[in-house]
């Protein structure tokens, strides 16, 4: 079984690369949004708890299960304890079941985030993003308040690639991922 763990910023292109990375590899997607928007549709409003529950019942059955392997994707905060503890989690519940860790981190600048956040396929895959003004906020917010790149050598796992998908498009950058891990 294999975890490909994608991780940047807002906006950056985490879904959208994921995406293309399925139709490569046949590796299942689990984009962050899948649990998030329904939980924002129930309840009217964020339950982090919530979100973490049921992304934790899913991650729990998935290495369970035969298939190859997922993608997740996950913006994570460097300077949050929490987020360490959190991504630590999920590749220790993997690695327990077996699995091979790789880990992509993508960069973009904000002004390319800001526009990719208006993109189609964004919009379509997480209404909560559809108030554009409220979501580029939330964009802005999140890189003030966070630590949303890793530093050099920071990344934990063997398998990593850091990969400024500003100028390639989703195509591309899956293709240079598959093609760097042998995936």
């Amino acid at each position: 079984m294999k975890l490909v763990l994608i991780i940047g910023s807002g906006a950056v292109g985490k879904m959208t690369v994921g995406q293309e990375l399925m139709k490569r590899t046949g590796l299942r997607l689990f984009h962050n949004h899948m649990m998030i928007e329904p939980v924002l549709e129930i309840f009217g409003g964020w339950r982090g708890d919530v979100v973490g529950r049921l992304r934790r019942v899913i991650l729990e059955e998935f290495v369970k299960s035969d298939c190859e392997g997922m993608i997740f994707t996950y913006m994570w905060a460097f300077d949050m304890p929490s987020d360490w503890e959190y991504v630590c989690g999920v590749a220790k519940l993997f690695e327990d079941n077996g699995a091979e860790i790789y880990c992509v981190e993508l960069v973009a600048s904000q002004e390319i985030r800001i526009q990719r956040n208006r993109t189609e396929n964004r919009l379509s895959n997480k209404a909560s993003k559809r108030d554009l003004e409220f979501s580029t906020s939330l964009i802005l917010k999140e890189d003030a308040n966070h630590r949303l790149e890793s530093r050099e050598g920071e990344i934990p796992f063997a398998n990593y690639i850091r990969i400024d998908n500003s100028r390639l498009s989703p195509e591309t950058a899956a293709q240079l991922i598959q093609e760097h891990f042998g995936l």
